[in-house]
Formats: structure tokens, C-alpha cells, sequence
């Protein structure tokens, strides 16, 4: 294989890509590679993975559909971390007391006492 022809087509297919960041989808290859997985990658490496048959650039309907999967599970992900997130106080015996004693008493109409 002629290496300068091979970077030209790299180069070819790179100045068609109009973007910097782009999906494409993956092809079924003889090492294993799995077919129809959308992955969105830099324009150079979109480009040599167009030329070396790996992958295939994705039409605007599939990028827009794995944008709008990422965005749900991006959403799914920070809703998840802020549900792990339990915010604790520690209170000692006699300031719950106080507490306890507090509220008690806001139920019944009279005042709290002040410390």
C-alpha cells in the first residue's frame, strides 16, 4: 500500500467532515469488531476510521438520536449521585432534647424557651 495515497484519502475524507466532533457507526470487522455501535470521535479519527472500513459517518437522524441518549443518560447519572448524596448532623442527646422539648411545646401554643 502506498502510504502517501493512504494519508490522502485520510485527508480527503477529514475535509469532508464540516464538524470538529462527529458520530460515526461502527461496521463489523474480522478482529471482532461489532456492527452498529455509534461512538462520537474527533474529526481525524473519524476520518481514518471511514478509510481503514471501520466505521461509516453517521446520518444527521442517528447523530441526533445518540446525542439525545447521551443527554438522557447523562441526566440519569447526576440524578442517581444526588440521590447517593445523605447529609448527616450529629446532635448531641441534650440538644435533641431541647429540640424534642421545643416543638413539644410549639404544638401546644406556648413559646419556645430561649437559651
Amino acid at each position: 500500500m502506498d502510504l502517501r495515497m493512504y494519508y490522502q484519502k485520510i485527508r480527503d475524507v477529514e475535509a469532508t467532515i464540516p464538524t470538529q466532533y462527529v458520530v460515526t457507526i461502527s461496521k463489523a470487522t474480522d478482529d471482532g469488531g461489532k456492527s452498529g455501535l455509534p461512538v462520537e470521535v474527533t474529526r481525524p479519527v473519524a476520518a481514518k476510521m471511514v478509510v481503514d472500513g471501520w466505521a461509516v459517518l453517521a446520518t444527521a437522524a442517528q447523530t441526533t438520536a445518540f446525542q439525545q441518549q447521551q443527554a438522557a443518560a447523562l441526566k440519569a447519572a447526576q440524578e442517581a449521585a444526588a440521590a447517593a448524596r445523605v447529609e448527616v448532623t450529629m446532635v448531641s442527646s441534650t440538644d435533641l432534647k431541647k429540640l424534642t422539648d421545643d416543638v413539644s411545646k410549639l404544638k401546644s401554643g406556648s413559646k419556645p424557651a430561649k437559651e
